[in-house]
């Protein structure tokens, strides 16, 4: 279950805690996948190095730097690119999963989201530098990935990638974002994820086949 969001101010008013600024990133396109399929808009998320699913962004310190400016200097190490993020871009806030605010300690994480809407040219940009001048590439990060908003055949786009693993709440950023910005009806996105869930099923028993062949293979 996650944790009840808190204003900006509310957030910053617990004392001794960690806290980290994510963005979103987005713009409207007129592109067509494969000439046909309208994209209509792009999304940024990034592939991190432990293999999760994440917006970009770090921690921050809030008793040396504004969360925005924090927010700034990590994505200039992650995507190569300084973004101008203000406090008017902040959507919510809230303690991250496993953080108690019933108990807040040096251990706790409260995590900050903003969205921010750029030119399709800034995203493209972005995509380039992420991969060629970003400090951190290959390192903390392994790239950006833009999330297909369409469904195509067998629930191939959008259902796909909401099956694949996120860290933390960034599943649920994402969810409510694209609700809150209209970027995907209500119906549309219900449907993703109910094939979403179907798959992430499927691949369960997968994993729990190849995890049966390995035993056998330790035994030979």
């Amino acid at each position: 279950m996650e944790s009840k969001q808190l204003s900006r101010a509310e957030a910053l008013g617990f004392s001794g805690c960690r806290h980290a600024c994510h963005v979103m990133l987005y713009s409207d396109t007129k592109s067509r996948l494969f000439g046909r399929t309208p994209m209509e808009h792009i999304v940024l998320m990034q592939m991190r190095f432990d293999g999760l699913l994440g917006f970009p962004g770090g921690l921050v310190n809030p008793s040396k730097e504004t969360l925005e400016a924090g927010l700034i200097r990590e994505l200039l190490e992650e995507i190569g690119t300084e973004i101008p993020v203000t406090a008017e871009d902040h959507v919510e806030s809230c303690f991250a999963p496993g953080s108690s605010p019933s108990s807040p300690s040096s251990s706790s994480l409260i995590i900050h989201f903003y969205v921010k809407k750029i030119e399709e040219e800034q995203i493209r940009e972005v995509e380039k530098a992420a991969a060629s001048t970003a400090a951190d590439h290959g390192l903390e990060v392994m790239g950006m990935v833009r999330v297909p908003l369409y469904t195509l055949l067998r629930g191939s786009g959008l259902p796909f990638f909401l099956s694949h693993s996120f860290i933390g709440n960034a599943r649920s950023q994402l969810i409510r974002s694209l609700l809150r910005l209209g970027l995907v009806a209500p119906d549309r996105l219900h449907q993703a994820l109910a094939h979403a869930l179907e798959m992430h099923a499927r691949s369960a028993e997968d994993l729990q086949a190849a995890l049966a062949f390995t035993e056998v293979q330790k035994r030979l």
